[in-house]
């Protein structure tokens, strides 16, 4: 894709090359490209760029800038509802990038922009290694990390982004800039936890672990005895000599007729403990012991491959629509936990699918001195809820139950929330503490004056707001 070709976009024509192609409105392959992971989200770009390489990406910045339009980079559009519509926008979806380099020796991985989390999973599983991945299995890791990175194994090996060594962007003036400790520290610091709208990312380096294993699955309960369960769960999670080494989640979940899930649990509703420990089995093992009393209808705890992780959140395995929601708290007395089963429990009106709240804490919530914009979770809990949309009628109704779950627990939120988790538009303030939040402005006003790049969560110039 060079710049020539690009520049000849016009409406009514598609551009396409061996390295790429932007689709206009008018081709017929306009809808399904420029369809978000989430299919609630209506997204209607001015074109769509599918890049192959980062020179591509910085021919499509030059698209941009040369029209007055701005660039919105995708990776899967997990959390694509914030970004709004796109008129003059290019949607800069990032799939054809998909290179994966692990160097074993030192125990690194580059990975490009469009890599989904799987992948990388796979890859460095074939070395004995591990990153740091969340609950689901195809989100992009660029996207992921760029907003810190909660991993499954967070409480034990911290955020994401703090395992990034070296990150190449294009910036909002058409360069390629390699970015590290030593080089362009400022939007190294930026980029790590402050989101997507400073750069272009095409690659990142991250740091592996030696990890081949771990001790997790989930304990499910009949969704009618949820109080109990919560209760025993919260009792865990609340006792401060609990090892880093163990992440538990408490869940509500509603699960569909689905011939895709085990027959055990198709169509039917459960309260459920999720575990994911990367220390002893034994250990692990007294610490279940008081959930394991109340006899659960189901224990899939067991040691598992680390590639398996991705699966045990029970996440769909395709784009769906759905309309989400979270927040982040910083405690969860008993009386929190009981509005939390009062609004999620059976009987209640709400009809979402995942209702969870999980265990922060940890290494999560101490800030790594070397770290970027996010280096911990000042939170001990975040609360995520979702519901499928399978009608656009229907999505009022379900983004009201979000908001429900949201209230019952305000009382209990943290000052901030978390970029990952805010599936609305939220004051981009909420992000960071005001030094971080202002530093970051700074840097945006410097390397992007024109707010060029967009990202769902915006960070304002200076010159705005």
């Amino acid at each position: 894709m060079s710049t020539t070709d690009v520049t000849a976009v016009s409406p009514g024509r598609t551009l396409a090359t061996p390295g790429g192609e932007i689709l206009t409105p008018e081709d017929p392959r306009y809808d399904e490209a420029r369809l978000a992971w989430n299919l609630a989200v209506d997204q209607r770009p001015a074109a769509v760029a599918f890049p192959a390489s980062a020179p591509d990406v910085a021919a499509v910045v030059q698209l941009a800038a040369e029209r007055g339009w701005q660039v919105a980079p995708q990776g899967t559009g997990h959390n694509a509802g914030p970004l709004g519509p796109l008129d003059q926008t290019i949607l800069l979806k990032t799939e054809r990038m998909r290179e994966i380099n692990i160097d074993a020796h030192r125990r690194m991985a580059r990975v490009e922009a469009g890599v989904l989390w799987i992948e990388l999973v796979q890859a460095a599983s074939a070395h004995g290694l591990a990153g740091l991945v969340g609950s689901a299995a195809d989100v992009g890791v660029v996207g992921y990390t760029l907003g810190g990175g909660c991993s499954l194994i967070g409480r034990k090996f911290g955020l994401c982004a703090n395992s990034v060594r070296a990150i190449e962007v294009v910036t909002a003036d058409g360069r390629l800039v390699r970015c590290d400790q030593r080089h362009d520290r400022d939007l190294f610091w930026a980029l790590r936890g402050g989101g997507g709208s400073l750069g272009i990312v095409t690659a990142l380096e991250l740091e592996l672990l030696p990890l081949q294993r771990a001790y997790a699955g989930a304990l499910f309960y009949p969704i009618e005895r949820g109080g109990e369960v919560l209760h025993a769960w919260r009792d865990l999670t609340a006792d401060r000599s609990l090892p880093d080494e163990l992440t538990t989640m408490g869940r509500f979940l509603r699960l569909p007729p689905d011939p895709d899930l085990p027959e055990q649990l198709r169509g039917r509703s459960f309260a459920v403990v999720h575990v994911y420990h990367v220390g002893e089995l034994a250990v692990a093992d007294e610490l279940l012991a008081p959930l394991r009393a109340l006899g659960p209808h189901m224990d899939t705890i067991q040691s598992v491959p680390i590639q398996e992780l991705t699966q045990l959140h029970m996440d769909p395995p395709h784009p769906v629509p759905a309309a989400a929601g979270g927040l982040l708290l910083a405690e969860l007395p008993p009386n929190a936990v009981d509005a939390f089963v009062e609004i999620a429990s059976e009987d209640s009106d709400l009809a979402l699918l995942s209702i969870e709240l999980r265990h922060l804490g940890g290494q999560l919530g101490r800030p790594d001195p070397s770290g970027g914009a996010l280096a911990a979770i000042d939170a001990e809990y975040w609360m995520f809820a979702a519901g499928m949309v399978p009608a656009q009628e229907m999505e009022t109704h379900v983004r009201a139950q979000v908001r429900a779950v949201q209230a019952a627990l305000g009382p209990w939120a943290a000052r901030r929330m978390y970029l990952n988790i805010a599936e609305s538009r939220t004051d981009s303030a909420n992000f960071w503490d005001e030094s971080s939040y202002q530093r970051l402005r700074r840097i945006k006003t410097s390397v992007d004056p024109q707010d060029l790049i967009r990202a769902n969560h915006p960070i304002p110039t200076m010159s705005r707001r």
